[in-house]
């Protein structure tokens, strides 16, 4: 089964890089919450190093994902320019 033209397929990404990076990205500021919109990201990592990730989080009483948003945000915040 093919896609007829002009529709776009399950992974197919936008015309350009930044429509790409934004295309799910609403006027959401990075303080909203968490459950009104969420990007899935998948990383490898080795077994172990999940086995630390997840006690990491367990000591700290969060989930891993908890964990892991807060850590992203202090290693890269919004840039002066960035839209909220």
């Amino acid at each position: 089964m093919s896609t007829g033209p002009g529709k776009r397929g399950f992974a197919a990404r936008p015309s350009s890089p930044d429509a790409w990076i934004k295309a799910s990205d609403g006027q959401l500021s990075r303080a909203a919450d968490a459950t009104a919109f969420t990007a899935r990201l998948t990383i490898d990592v080795t077994p172990e190093l999940r086995g630390q990730i997840k006690i990491a989080a367990f000591g700290r009483g969060v989930t891993v994902a908890e964990m892991l948003r807060e850590l992203l945000a202090r290693e890269f915040p919004l840039s002066p320019g960035d839209p909220s």
